[in-house]
């Protein structure tokens, strides 16, 4: 065990001998000595001491675990000592007795013990047993008691306490166990003297270690004498207690023979140990305590063994050991030296006592004691009182004294420490002073001797370092040379060192409570103080050479004054002002005046704050005998109040009021503390005269201008405040006494007067107004004189408006002048430096001044008027800063422009835009404090004027907004909205009641829909059809910009809805009921929603989201509702403009957020928006509100019996929204309470209507026959085509017509409608009508919109009654959508074509040109080709979804097709789907190859057709291998400058993606027929397939296969996202889309890699090449996306449940991968893409590597230097990816692995292990494979635990052979145990290995060594000379190094 803290020695707070047996004697008892041991208790000694007596009569297992007390162990000695506890609870005292003897052996070598937990478990044991034991302990009592004295004494307090209690279990009694210390004392002190001989080489074992048998020794001999010391006082104290010997007991004879063994014993042991001298040099501080215990014990109890003989060697040990170091020796130190000192005086004069005691005694003190401050200190007076006087010079040595003390302080240490110094050195000090006489004889001795320790030590030592000053007289006295100090070698600097603020408070106390007690004893001893005092004060005003050393100076001096007061003054003593300051004063003030120091004032103005004016004054002219007199004269106090306001007046005022200096504030701090609180009105005025009025004053000199009259005043006026605010004045003198008339008259001229402003003008202002914003009372003005003041700086700040570039800031003025009802203009030079200058004045007034702008609330329109001022500066400030957004300019050259031209030619521009940065930093601030006092507590008067001027200049900033700041005016103005909300409302009434103002009608707000209120309701009104007047329109946008704003800012509940929530009183007393108040603003709602889109937002992005929150929440009754109020006001808006206004065309899917973008109408793309909100995308609204709002439709449609074509026309809009919930299957209850769907009466009015529209589109003559123009048979086909939506894919399509349960009749007439298409016209004929191409290239004989029209009605026909379709219905659809698509395919084919040529035709030089050219190319000459073949695509994927729809609904399909007829129609269509697809991507991958700004274009297309690309994603994900086979070939036919897997790539990596075309061509990159192209530029991995195509891109050769040594590569597509890949990726963002293209590339490269056979050359050598030439970084950025938490990487094993989301996602992940071996369920749901679906492929990517790169995943762990994220991936794999990798290299093991006769294989999955045994003939070997249980991050470990016949060189070879392909390459552990296998039997068969990788069998191609060099004849793997010879650059022989 190592060494126990605290072992080494008795800790600081260990007592003395002495003090310990105090403290074991209890409160309550007789003083009889240690414990009280007191009775009469006989007890017989033992029968027997043998300590080895044999276990004879004791319990076998008791003394089992006595022998294990024995053992070295200290655990296995407590674990025996708590056994023994609890058996010795289990026995009776009889049979525990008989183990005492052997208990006791051990007992004494337990006491001993290093450990300090045994020794405390030995005592618990002890208390146990005589707990049991009882009497029975007697006969073993002197064997035991030595060992138990001996323990209480224990360095470890557990120990000692333990110790005690045991003896106290014994003997309860305290006589009793005084009794057992009598009886046994002999054995006592024989076995304490055994211990004091012992040495650390006789202890115990002598294995123990040498530093702990010292620590044993050590804590032996401390005990051992506190032990002995603790003894010798209690048996010889009793002695002096009871000495009277005639009347003695036999009690008391066994303790008079006890005293006489402790005399005894102590005498032999004092001698024969030499005094005990020879410990004190000990190393140990435990044992040199303890001698000075015994030293000082014997001096008090055995004083007769200090005899002549030894004395001298005594006083010089026991007086000279202040050289004692360690405080915790002072204690016991100091007790030795006291009594010694006391006892023997005469020890003094023995020897050099002075050169030896004295010299250790200074150093002690200038070493503060070594630490002991606490205990040395308070012992000084003692140790003092101590000394003989003969033995000592007096005064030398008090000199010497108290600067040794002096020079060990330290300011630095604890205020405990720092207190008990100074009171020891005041102790001592008036010590020395009251026991002057024992040391000088004759009065004048004493006198001269006390005057030189108060100035000596007093005025040199403590006063001038309270001053920091240097006393020369201390540095070059002999007192420190003769006191062995060294103080004259300390530089002159160290004196005046700073101290802390605390002690220079404690040394001040210190002088002051010396002073004070020596004014006591003899006031006289006080002049040498006073002198210096005065001397010091006098030359500190002097200093004016250094006034910051003089300022130092006097702040000691004010201070002091301060400490003077407080502990002297307070408490009713006079000598500080007779004897200190009184004269101080007297002497300096002349000075002070005539030099005018600053320093000087300050004092006399603390004096006179301390000591009162009238006290004061005096003292100022006592030497002027006039003055004096009149001062003098007691009895008239009239007169004395008089003289002192004449001399007040004459002689202070004059001069405190003299010109500006540097001591003004002084001389003014002095005037006010002069005021008497009887006589203040009259000082107050005179002075307020003389300042105001200079020529009562000609003192002031010449030169003294208005300037320095108003500092002046300004800084009386600050201090007059500071004193008011502070309480610092007298009753009486109450703030409102300040006022005056010649106050107020300065305080106007200063607001009126011109520029140039003097910064005192501002601050006078500000002092005389208020202070500060909290200060609601102290104003020095009158009210008519603030409002003059603050009408004075209203008409400061307006100019910054007037002459503003701002239209509205101009505007905002004349509202704030017409408020003001008076004429407020400024007139002063309309330059911008004059009108700023004016302004900050204004601004530097107004700042503080809040409370006195408040007292005049509610009386003048001043305070609106002045707020709005300062927010409408501010913001047009702000404004104004953003309009061009250099931070230097700050946007002012229009404001600049517009007033430097009028302003003087000097001016310097850039000077008045710094000025005018300058204000707004002002202005700004003090609109923000003026925010934060004025909330809410404003009039309402003030607030309703505030908000009218702050409302009306925020709606003219919206529309009028300049066009520089158009776009930063929506953003402003919604800031300063809320500061006005903010500012002036007090509850949500009042700030809908501003909102309402603020959104209030104008000629151009709104322009669609009006608010209108009937009966208190709020409601809304179409405007007149003259609202849309063009001329209004831009002020409209930046009107609905500023709206959004502002519900992105408050929120759309307090804009748009405001209901208000407010209770009144019901009539119940004391409950309150709920009111609802609506402020509801639908209109507003309706004329956003009619705008859509605006600068900076849209309705679909910001309003459209809170309406759909709202209407999950709102539960009110529809004509409360504010979206059913919405969607009417809509409604009502379409129906009227819906006949003027054109609309997108219309189309048969679900409404998309684009094709609602397209509806050109505003009231019906809202209303559609709105419907597909709440009805389609998130569910709120069902049936029954879509059957109201059908119904309204329907009611609307018919006027009379005429066709209403407006509503007809937005008809097909509504219905393809309604129509989802409209034929929603409902519901009812049967009888078991089970929901069973029924046709109420609402779904069967439905179904007639919708029958109804099917006859009105059937009435109508084919579409083929329409001509050019619009139809209302037209409009009728939408409507039917709109009550069948199509959903986005085919399948979906037909499971939504399944769920929709379309009736029979509906069936029919849709499938009439479809026949009647084709039933007069043949197919062909139709066909012809179809254009192949661009309509730019032939005519079209069928109109665009019949071509949609038709298409849209047979994909509806198709979707709903596909059942019904015939052969020919087949035919005929299947035959046009196969031309719609060709027609499509014709023009993205010459798209690409025309690309390529572009490209191939143009320099790098001509961007520009080249993209002007690319974009007209890339264009689709008709966007409605598209949808047409959007249409068709879809129509094929409805009849490829066919027989999967079959096979997922058989049960409620019947209908069955013969799909094999139109097998080659259907591959036709997917080959030129397929082209399509390839067609794209080739025009991509081409623009690429130019620039990637061309390639971006080339991507932006496809967005706008992105439904129709997602078809054909769709398609070619399901497309068979044959068909893209024939794609490919036609692409590779074609013959352009990129081939087919350049164009996947391009896909793949679009910079414009769309996910499922990025899916697919992953899918195709992934999958054959392309996979075995798509990764690696050699065809080096051919597939089994040999029908498949092998074919290359376009400007490469293809290489036949070559040698399997030759390295493969990577596609330059993959090569840049995989190998080396950017330095920046790991800093990139996250979501980056090259980052993600990076994951997609890594996922395409380790699923190829999965489809290579395990053990193919051409997976060998891809593995190599990643290896090799991949960067590690991808591992670094897998785990980004995998948030570990450092640190607790083993919380990982919790359930996935608990773990954060991305981890689990990665964790799931990854684990799917390493059992699927695919990745295409990650990339699958890569998109949108989200840190969750990062997460997911980051972790299955990292799963798969785990599986297919292990050592290229171990490299990179283990070269990871972040240990905590290196713990937390160890983790994560061991939890997540290492059990399913583990199981599977097992199955592989037990399949791949076939054991014979001589090969056998054990498996241990539990500790994943193998062992493999490999016996043939004489010769075997065991091979043990361990695996990591975080396999594959850690190396495999193989091990050989057993070989036979085998050499070890050999055996070495081949253990490094297996280890290095186990662990550096990729091999599997079944692969790498049968090459193991067959490396034996080729070893057998007499083939030898190869001395490169020391095996037989290559591990990589399985060959054998065949290359031989001609010198060694060594032979060699091809595979391994090859690299050999690549890495080591030559071509000699690995080991003859001959040439090969």
């Amino acid at each position: 065990m190592g060494r126990q803290k605290g072992e080494g020695g008795r800790s600081k707070s260990r007592p003395s001998s002495s003090s310990h047996a105090a403290s074991l004697l209890p409160s309550g008892t007789a003083p009889v000595g240690f414990g009280g041991y007191i009775g009469s208790s006989r007890l017989d000694p033992s029968i027997s001491n043998d300590e080895s007596v044999p276990f004879l009569d004791v319990d076998g297992e008791v003394a089992q675990h006595l022998k294990r007390l024995g053992r070295k162990d200290p655990t296995t000695k407590l674990k025996a000592l708590t056994s023994l506890c609890t058996l010795f609870k289990q026995r009776s005292g009889e049979e525990v007795v008989q183990i005492v003897p052997q208990w006791a052996f051990e007992y004494k070598r337990l006491l001993l013990d290093y450990n300090r937990e045994v020794r405390r478990a030995t005592h618990d044991t002890m208390t146990n047993l005589v707990s049991i034991v009882g009497r029975g302990l007697a006969p073993h009592l002197k064997s035991l008691m030595g060992p138990w004295w001996f323990s209480q004494f224990d360095p470890i307090s557990e120990a000692s306490q333990a110790a005690r209690r045991s003896l106290q279990a014994a003997f309860p009694a305290q006589e009793k166990r005084l009794d057992a210390l009598i009886l046994c004392a002999s054995e006592i002190f024989l076995y304490l003297d055994e211990n004091l001989k012992l040495t650390p080489q006789a202890m115990l074992d002598k294995a123990t270690p040498m530093d702990e048998l010292e620590d044993m020794h050590q804590r032996v001999i401390s005990s051992s004498l506190l032990a002995l010391s603790t003894l010798v006082d209690i048996l010889l104290e009793m002695q002096v207690r009871r000495p009277d010997l005639e009347n003695v007991t036999t009690e008391s004879k066994h303790a008079f023979r006890a005293r006489e063994v402790a005399i005894s014993y102590a005498e032999k042991m004092f001698s024969s140990y030499k005094y005990f001298l020879e410990f004190l040099k000990s190393q140990s501080p435990g044992v040199r305590s303890a001698v000075f215990s015994v030293l000082g014990c014997f001096i008090k109890h055995i004083p007769h063994a200090f005899s002549e003989g030894n004395m001298k060697t005594l006083s010089v040990a026991i007086l000279g050991a202040f050289q004692e170091n360690d405080p915790s020796c002072h204690s016991s130190m100091w007790d030795a030296i006291l009594l010694f000192s006391k006892k023997f005086p005469d020890s003094w004069s023995l020897g050099n006592i002075q050169k030896i005691v004295l010299s250790r005694f200074w150093h002690f003190l200038r070493n503060g004691c070594y630490g002991s401050q606490q205990v040395s200190y308070p012992a000084l007076i003692l140790f003092l009182d101590s000394i003989p006087p003969k033995a000592i010079a007096g005064e030398e040595f008090f000199l010497n004294f108290f600067h040794n003390l002096w020079e060990g302080r330290n300011s630095f240490h604890s205020s405990a420490d720092r207190l008990a110094f100074f009171k020891a050195f005041k102790e001592c000090f008036l010590w020395g002073i009251c026991n002057a006489s024992r040391y000088s004889e004759g009065r004048d001795a004493i006198r001269e001797f006390q005057v030189n320790l108060v100035d000596h030590i007093l005025v040199m030592l403590l006063w001038h370092d309270y001053l920091l000053l240097v006393s020369p007289k201390i540095q070059g006295d002999n007192f420190s040379g003769k006191s062995g100090a060294s103080s004259d070698e300390r530089p002159t600097e160290t004196l005046c060192t700073r101290y802390v603020e605390s002690y220079m408070q404690d040394l001040g106390k210190c002088i002051i409570e010396i002073l004070s007690a020596i004014s006591m004893k003899e006031c006289n001893l006080l002049s040498a103080f006073c002198a210096s005092f005065q001397k010091d004060c006098l030359e500190i005003f002097q200093q004016a050479e250094s006034p910051q050393k003089s300022s130092e100076h006097v702040e000691q001096i004010v201070n002091f004054l301060s400490l003077l007061e407080k502990h002297a003054v307070q408490k009713g003593e006079t000598w500080p002002l007779i004897y200190l300051v009184g004269p101080m004063v007297v002497n300096s003030f002349p000075l002070i005046k005539s030099l005018d120091s600053t320093d000087g004032v300050r004092v006399l103005s603390v004096v006179v704050t301390i000591f009162g004016p009238r006290a004061i004054v005096p003292q100022f002219f006592s030497s002027n005998t006039d003055h004096s007199s009149d001062f003098g004269d007691e009895g008239n106090d009239e007169s004395k109040l008089k003289h002192f306001l004449e001399v007040f007046k004459d002689d202070f005022v004059s001069w405190c009021l003299h010109q500006n200096s540097s001591s003004s504030s002084s001389r003014l701090d002095l005037l006010l503390a002069l005021l008497d609180e009887q006589l203040f009105s009259e000082q107050w005025c005179i002075i307020i005269t003389r300042a105001t009025n200079p020529e009562e004053c000609p003192e002031t000199g010449v030169g003294y201008s208005s300037i320095d009259r108003i500092s002046l005043l300004a800084m009386l006026m600050e201090k007059v405040r500071g004193r008011i605010s502070s309480k610092n004045y007298k009753e009486g003198c109450r703030p409102e006494h300040w006022h005056h008339e010649l106050l107020n008259s300065a305080a106007v001229s200063v607001a009126c007067c011109p520029p140039p402003f003097h910064t005192s003008y501002s601050q006078f202002l500000r002092v005389v107004l208020s202070a500060s914003a909290e200060d609601e009372q102290t104003c020095f003005l009158s009210k008519e004189t603030m409002i003059h003041i603050f009408k004075e700086v209203l008409r400061k700040l307006l100019p910054v408006l007037i002459h503003s570039s701002f239209t509205w800031a101009k505007h905002a003025s004349s509202l704030i002048r017409c408020t003001g009802a008076e004429d407020l203009m400024q007139t002063c030079d309309s330059s911008l430096s004059n009108i700023v200058e004016i302004a900050q004045f204004a601004i530097e007034v107004l700042e503080g001044c809040y409370s006195s702008l408040k007292q005049l609330d509610g009386h003048c329109n001043l305070v609106p008027c002045i707020l709005a001022a300062v927010f409408i500066i501010d913001w047009e400030c702000r404004m104004a800063s953003q309009v061009e957004g250099s931070p230097k300019c700050i946007g002012y050259k229009t404001y600049i422009g517009s007033s430097v031209s009028t302003s003087d030619g000097d001016d310097d521009p850039q000077a008045e835009v710094d000025a005018k940065l300058t204000l707004t930093k002002s202005i700004h601030a003090i609109r923000c404090k003026i925010t934060t006092y004025f909330r809410k507590s404003l009039s309402l008067y003030s607030r309703q004027k505030l908000g009218d001027i702050l409302i009306q200049a925020i709606r003219s900033a919206v529309f009028g907004a300049d066009p520089g700041c158009a776009d930063k005016a929506p953003v402003s103005c919604c800031e300063w909205v809320q500061d006005v909300l903010e500012l002036i409302c007090q509850d949500h009434h009042e700030e809908q009641s501003v909102l309402d103002q603020l959104l209030s009608e104008d000629e151009s707000w709104p322009l669609w829909v009006a608010p209108f209120v009937s009966d208190g309701r709020r409601s809304a009104t179409l405007k007149e059809k003259n609202a849309f007047a063009a001329v209004h329109t831009a002020r409209h946008h930046y009107f609905i910009a500023f709206v959004d704003k502002l519900i992105s800012s408050l929120g759309a509940r307090r804009v748009i809805v405001g209901t208000v929530v407010s209770y009144s009183l019901a009539e119940a007393p004391g409950e309150l009921v709920p009111m609802l108040t609506s402020y509801s603003r639908v209109w507003l709602a309706a004329e956003i929603l009619c705008m859509w889109k605006w600068e900076g937002g849209s309705a679909l992005c910001t309003f459209l989201p809170f309406l759909r929150e709202y209407a999950k929440t709102g539960k009110s009754s529809p004509d409360e509702n504010l979206i059913y109020s919405l969607i009417n006001i809509l409604l009502d808006g379409a129906l009227v403009h819906g006949a003027s206004g054109q609309t997108f065309f219309f189309d048969a899917w679900v409404a998309t957020d684009d094709e609602i973008e397209n509806i050109q109408d505003p009231f019906l793309r809202a209303l559609i928006s709105l419907l597909s909100t709440l009805m389609i995308k998130d569910n709120i609204w069902g049936k029954d509100e879509a059957v109201s709002l059908f119904e309204r439709v329907l009611n609307n449609l018919f006027i009379g019996t005429t066709v209403n074509r407006n509503c007809l026309r937005i008809l097909p809009f509504i219905l393809k929204v309604l129509i989802q919930p409209l034929r929603s299957k409902s519901t009812r209850a049967d009888e078991g309470g089970n929901d069973v769907p029924h046709d109420s009466l609402q779904e069967v009015q439905i179904i007639d209507t919708i029958l109804g529209w099917l006859q009105m589109a059937l009435s109508s003559p084919p579409l083929v026959t329409w001509q050019t123009g619009k139809h209302v048979f037209e409009e009728w086909v939408q409507v039917v085509i709109s009550c069948y939506p199509l959903s986005t894919t085919g399948l979906a399509t037909l499971k939504m017509a399944l769920s929709r349960n379309i009736s029979q009749s509906e069936k029919t007439l849709l499938m009439d409608l479809f026949r009647k298409q084709r039933s007069d016209v043949n197919v062909s004929t139709l066909a012809k009508k179809i254009p192949l191409a661009a309509p730019s290239s032939i005519d079209i004989p069928l109109s665009v919109s019949v071509q949609m029209m038709l298409s849209q009605l047979i994909a509806v026909s198709v979707g709903y009654c596909w059942q019904e379709f015939g052969e020919d219905d087949w035919d005929f659809v299947l035959s046009l959508s196969r031309r719609w698509m060709e027609s499509a395919v014709v023009v993205m084919e010459e798209i690409a074509e025309n690309v390529d040529v572009i490209v191939s035709t143009s320099s790098s030089d001509n961007l520009e040109v080249v993209v002007d050219k690319l974009e007209k190319a890339v264009q689709v000459p008709e966007p409605s080709l598209m949808n047409i073949s959007r249409i068709a695509v879809f129509i094929f994927s409805i009849f490829c979804g066919l027989p999967e729809l079959q096979l997922a609904e058989d049960s409620m399909i019947s209908h069955s097709l013969k799909m094999e007829k139109w097998d080659h129609t259907k591959d036709q269509i997917l080959e030129g789907i397929l082209r399509l697809f390839f067609a794209t991507g080739i025009t991509e991958a081409i623009a690429s190859s130019y620039h990637e700004e061309v390639s971006s274009i080339v991507a932006s297309t496809r967005l706008a057709h992105s439904h129709f690309w997602e078809l054909v994603a769709f398609s070619v994900i399901n497309s068979p291998e044959y068909v893209r086979n024939t794609a490919v070939r036609s692409v590779e036919l074609w013959e352009l400058s990129r081939g087919p897997i350049s164009s996947l790539y391009a896909i793949l990596y679009s910079s414009k993606p769309i996910p499922s075309l990025q899916v697919a061509a992953y899918t195709v990159l992934s999958t054959e027929p392309v996979c075995h192209m798509a990764v690696t530029k050699d065809d080096t991995a051919h597939c089994s397939d040999q029908n498949v195509v092998s074919f290359q891109e376009p400007g490469t050769s293809h290489q036949s296969e070559s040698s399997s040594e030759e390295p493969v590569h990577l596609r330059d597509e993959l090569s840049c996202m995989v190998e080396k890949p950017q330095s920046d990726l790991f800093q990139m963002d996250l979501l980056a889309q090259h980052r993600v293209n990076v994951f997609i590339s890594w996922a395409l490269l380790l699923t190829h890699l999965q489809s290579l056979p395990s053990s193919s050359p051409a997976r060998e050598k891809l593995i190599q090449c990643i290896q090799d030439n991949a960067s590690s970084t991808i591992l670094d950025c897998v785990f980004q996306h995998i948030p570990l938490k450092l640190g607790l990487g083993h919380n990982l094993k919790k359930k996935e449940a608990d773990l954060p989301a991305e981890v689990s996602k990665a964790a799931t992940s990854a684990k799917r991968a390493i059992t699927t071996g695919s990745l295409l369920f990650a990339v699958e749901s890569l998109w949108p893409v989200g840190t969750e679906q990062m997460a997911s492929l980051a972790g299955s990517i990292y799963g798969l590597m785990l599986s297919l790169l292990p050592a290229y995943v171990r490299n990179w762990f283990t070269g990871s230097r972040d240990h905590s994220m290196s713990s937390a991936i160890e983790s994560f794999t061991k939890t997540w990816c290492s059990p399913p990798l583990l199981a599977d290299e097992f199955s592989q093991i037990k399949e791949a692995v076939v054991a014979d006769e001589n090969f056998s294989i054990i498996m241990n999955k539990s500790a994943y292990e193998v062992i493999a045994t490999y016996k043939k003939e004489e010769t075997g070997m065991d091979l043990v494979i361990r695996l990591p249980s975080c396999y594959p991050l850690r190396p495999v470990d193989v091990d050989c635990t057993r070989s036979l016949g085998i050499s070890e060189v050999k055996q070495r070879k081949w253990l490094l052979s297996m280890t290095a392909f186990v662990r550096n390459q990729n091999g599997a552990i079944a692969e790498a145990i049968r090459i193991w296998k067959s490396n034996f039997d080729k070893e057998f068969q007499g083939i030898e290995e190869c001395p490169i990788c020391y095996s037989i069998i290559h591990t990589t191609n399985g060959s054998l060594p065949r290359l031989a060099c001609k010198t060694c004849k060594h032979k060699f793997h091809s595979a391994c000379l090859y690299k050999w010879f690549s890495t080591s650059h030559k071509s000699t022989c690995p080991l003859c190094q001959t040439p090969f």
